[in-house]
């Protein structure tokens, strides 16, 4: 019996060669089916075509949990456990369902949010040695929230995956010695530092092959050799981020190509790798509504960029990015007091988004350059003395950065979201945007 977990849904010719081999598949995805189905023994996926469920928005993990929830009646039922065998108690294991739902970027709805509302307990305990060690070596002083999660411990327990021992994570994860946890986290640590440094170094690349490309309104796309296939799927969420389009990112090894993408709300990428794969564009892919993963043949790239491009242009009316407020507030508004209105919603994440606020007329009092391209600012309300802190991330050489930095003092209106400061004293808002008073 072999279990493959997420993947294998696409997976034809892998698993009619483990069919006629003699092993039973059982393949635990959630992944985007076809029609067709592959040979498996059991394809356990709620994103199956032929099945009607409330649950299509489960992560992996998610899938692989009621998996066992079931399996685990099962053994129930037929009286495997007694006095040789004790019951396992799977909700212990929560904490890591809630970093690979987070991780996955699911909509942190019903089942989901369930998840990860019960598994931060868990993860605030510290119950799990291999996360404990990770929160401590990455200083967190703060309980940890589903931002940890996916921006802080989920890189790195998948950056050796990327760039070096892939079941180092696994390992962690299943560390029962806090000083074994803490060497592996040691270690995931120093590969989540060369992640960055090679991330960084494709990012620039591939930022100026499409600044030299001729744009495309519906996607943006980019592949070169030499490329680390570990850390493309990062750089396609951050083209993403940065030209608000889907975003394709082909790591070329000779004649073949892997590639990696990542989509926006309202253009559902998985299935347009699939489309394409039955168009014969691309070798193998496939992938869910937000992301997607394929290999193809460097003579098949720009086939695969035009079909795409049209697909994905079909679909989506504008592509201008949009940014939903929820509220405007006055500078004084800004009290802890509103923080803990706010933690009542949480936990945040896709599907379920942190209120996002717009103070109107602010002016910048300073303003820092923070590590390499991050932004702190001090804002003011009009002759007020009050004060507003707040961080720009990664906005060094962006409109926003320039906006920010070169306001001279003009009025400005700027959006985001609410946070304590690092010391607690007072709020601080995590700069989404801004633009000058007045403009439309």
């Amino acid at each position: 019996v072999l279990l493959t977990l997420d993947c294998g849904s696409g997976a034809f010719l892998p698993l009619a060669a483990a069919r006629k081999a003699g092993l039973d598949v059982i393949v635990l995805d959630h992944h985007q089916c076809e029609p067709a189905l592959p040979a498996a023994f059991s394809l356990v996926n709620p994103n199956r075509l032929d099945e009607d469920t409330p649950l299509r928005s489960l992560a992996a993990v998610g899938v692989v949990f009621l998996f066992l929830v079931a399996l685990n009646r099962a053994l129930r039922e037929e009286g495997w456990y007694g006095e040789r065998r004790e019951e396992p108690d799977l909700l212990e294991w929560l904490d890591i369902v809630a970093l690979g739902t987070v991780c996955d970027v699911v909509p942190l709805t019903g089942l989901n949010r369930a998840f990860v509302a019960q598994g931060l307990k868990l993860a605030r305990r510290g119950g799990n040695c291999g996360l404990a060690a990770l929160a401590s070596l990455a200083a967190l002083k703060e309980p940890i929230e589903a931002y940890h999660l996916g921006f802080v411990l989920g890189p790195r327990v998948n950056a050796a995956g990327r760039v070096g021992e892939a079941e180092l994570g696994a390992r962690l994860l299943a560390a029962d010695d806090p000083a074994r946890a803490c060497e592996i986290a040691r270690r995931l640590d120093a590969y989540n530092r060369e992640r960055r440094d090679i991330e960084a170094g494709v990012l620039a690349s591939a930022i100026a092959i499409v600044e030299r490309s001729e744009p495309s309104p519906a996607l943006v796309f980019a592949a070169a050799e030499g490329w680390h296939p570990g850390v493309i799927g990062i750089v396609a969420s951050r083209l993403k981020e940065r030209y608000g389009r889907p975003a394709l990112v082909i790591a070329l090894d000779g004649a073949i190509g892997k590639g990696s993408g990542r989509s926006i709300e309202g253009l559902p990428l998985g299935p347009a790798v699939i489309a394409a794969r039955e168009e014969g564009l691309v070798i193998d892919g496939g992938g869910h509504a937000m992301a997607a993963g394929f290999t193809v043949a460097a003579e098949k790239l720009e086939s695969l960029r035009a079909f795409l491009a049209l697909r994905l242009g079909a679909q989506g009316q504008s592509l201008r990015p949009r940014l939903s407020i929820d509220a405007a507030l006055s500078l004084a508004a800004a009290a802890p007091s509103l923080l803990d209105e706010i933690e009542r919603l949480a936990p945040f994440g896709a599907g379920n988004p942190e209120p996002r606020f717009v103070f109107p007329g602010l002016r910048v009092h300073s303003w820092a350059l923070v590590g390499a391209d991050h932004l702190r600012l001090s804002f003011a309300e009009g002759s007020d003395p009050g004060r507003l802190q707040g961080i720009a991330f990664r906005a060094v050489g962006t409109a926003l950065g320039r906006c920010l930095s070169e306001s001279r003092g003009a009025s400005l209106h700027v959006a985001g979201r609410l946070k304590l400061s690092r010391n607690g004293a007072r709020p601080e808002i995590l700069i989404d945007d801004a633009a000058p008073a007045g403009f439309e």
